[in-house]
């Protein structure tokens, strides 16, 4: 594989996020339409990123112990902010998750990858979770839905992805489509015994089918490979904060797809954090 700059790492991570910011959307609409719960929207879009990166590949899925690590800990992650929207709503679930999750990476690649968190990164982190607050704050507190369960799972899939990516980071690898490939398909195992329980089938229409395949293309499929691709070249910390930009393209998103309205805050929310996301994308550093 050719060797990625800080750049193309940034602008790949900057892409993932956007894609991501999707995801969200996309999973309460299968909740609807697909008559599926957290786990079985988990799995299809574990098994539909791993089918569409194995056909544009062509290899073959390799298995390791740093592998099945990050299948599981994908698993987690994935399966448990779905679980937080349906306890507490997409916006607090977002608010936590996002928020959490670029301090755990932090903490966790300043002690265990000994990851300097300079001047630049650390004024990036604090102005974007400023612009997070801003931004899906008001709307959190709001939520008529909120529960310490649906806390504690985001806080949860919050400290699952700051692990894949520190572990992700600190083990390296030249081949991130088949660590996203074999992760896919780790974390697709652990959740199918769960899935059968609650409901694996989905109902079978235009609308469910298209989301489906949209969640297993577009946020998943390449949106992780880009971001396994972009943590060869950039710190832990780097591609969680650009991360961050995810919650920027959710609300637009909802702005023009559902017609939610944001408050001035909630503008300014955004301003911030693509400023601080931006900064970050273009003084990156490679790792």
């Amino acid at each position: 594989m050719t060797h990625v700059s800080a750049r193309r790492g940034a602008l790949y991570v900057s892409v993932a996020a956007t894609a991501w910011g999707t995801g969200g959307a996309a999973g309460s609409l299968l909740f609807e339409s697909g008559g599926l719960g957290a786990v079985g929207v988990s799995l299809w879009r574990y098994l539909l990123g791993a089918a569409f990166l194995l056909l544009l590949t062509r290899r073959p899925v390799v298995l390791s112990g740093r592998i099945l690590l990050i299948g599981a800990g994908m698993a987690v992650y994935q399966t448990a902010y779905f679980a937080a929207i349906a306890h507490s709503g997409v916006a607090l679930a977002t608010v936590v998750t996002m928020g959490a999750t670029p301090v755990f990476t932090a903490l966790g690649s300043r002690f265990l990858l000994r990851e300097p968190l300079g001047r630049v990164a650390l004024t990036a982190l604090a102005t974007a979770l400023t612009g997070l607050v801003l931004l899906t704050g008001e709307t959190a507190l709001q939520s008529r839905t909120s529960s310490i369960a649906g806390i504690g799972l985001a806080l949860l899939s919050a400290a699952g992805y700051a692990g894949v990516t520190i572990l992700s980071r600190r083990l390296g690898d030249d081949d991130p489509q088949g660590v996203a490939i074999g992760g896919f398909v780790v974390g697709a195992a652990c959740l199918a015994p769960f899935a059968l329980v609650e409901g694996v089938v989905p109902n079978v229409s235009l609308p469910s089918v298209a989301l489906l395949l949209y969640l297993g293309a577009v946020p998943t499929a390449l949106a992780y490979g880009l971001f396994f691709r972009a943590l060869t070249a950039l710190r832990a910390t780097t591609v969680s904060i650009i991360s961050l930009g995810e919650a920027v393209g959710a609300a637009v998103l909802g702005v023009v797809l559902f017609g939610e309205r944001l408050t001035p805050l909630a503008w300014s929310g955004c301003v911030l954090l693509l400023a601080a996301v931006t900064v970050l994308a273009v003084r990156a550093e490679s790792a």
